[in-house]
């Protein structure tokens, strides 16, 4: 289990996060809404070891972040603004370096299988600067997959991409779901995603104002946002 109490962060003097407490399980998926501005890029990057809070606990499978994450680095598989591809290497040639970062036994069949997950098979010797940026999104979206992480962090993983993509990644989070996966999607459009979705977190000016389990349609869910980001 992944699992963060009480964390803060501050920039200067503001107050980016106040507060906030979840816990990521096995199978299951978070979303992550909120108005622009509301902390939740931020909270990501405290996820993904990529900020530390200034206040508050991290522990992942039982391991204190703050002592020792690069314990727990290799276990996640990160997707953020900046897609961390080498625009010169080719597709298969970006994952083959972050297998080989990662120490990947039978990277070549990982690589297929995810260039079969994401919808790349066409391009998968054509250089990254040649993409269109939903297949660039792809792209990093496979990355972040390439070690075969316990806890998959995306920041909006629907940028870019068109209607068949979207229905693509969909897919792909339900099978991640069934291998067992801690996911967290931090996104603006979270309807489709409500079918998914075991858990919905909503911020507001790095507030926590509302965090539940959901069994509920994707009208009633946006409803709930709606109110939620009404209030002042």
């Amino acid at each position: 289990m992944y699992q963060i109490s009480n964390i803060t962060k501050n920039v200067s003097s503001k107050k980016i996060l106040n507060n906030i407490s979840m816990q990521i399980y096995p199978g299951e998926l978070t979303v992550v809404v909120g108005e622009n501005g509301a902390g939740k890029s931020t909270l990501l990057k405290i996820l993904a070891l990529l900020e530390k809070p200034s206040s508050g606990n991290v522990i992942v499978d039982e391991i204190n972040t703050l002592k020792s994450s690069n314990k727990v680095k290799p276990h996640l598989g990160v997707l953020a603004h900046k897609s961390f591809l080498y625009e010169n290497l080719t597709v298969y040639e970006n994952l083959e370096f972050y297998g080989q970062l990662y120490r990947i036994n039978n990277l070549k069949e990982r690589i297929y299988e995810l260039i079969s997950d994401v919808g790349l098979e066409l391009v998968l010797h054509e250089p990254v600067y040649i993409l269109s940026r939903g297949m660039q999104q792809r792209l990093a979206i496979a990355r972040a997959l390439i070690h075969d992480p316990s806890y998959v962090l995306l920041d909006e993983p629907q940028t870019g991409l068109d209607q068949d993509a979207v229905e693509i990644l969909y897919n792909l989070l339900g099978n991640l779901k069934e291998e067992g996966k801690g996911i967290v999607v931090v996104t603006h459009h979270f309807d489709n995603l409500i079918e998914l979705c075991d858990k919905l977190l909503v911020l507001k000016k790095g507030q926590q104002v509302y965090y539940e389990h959901v069994s509920i349609s994707p009208t009633k869910a946006k409803e709930i946002y709606m109110s939620l980001a009404a209030r002042r």
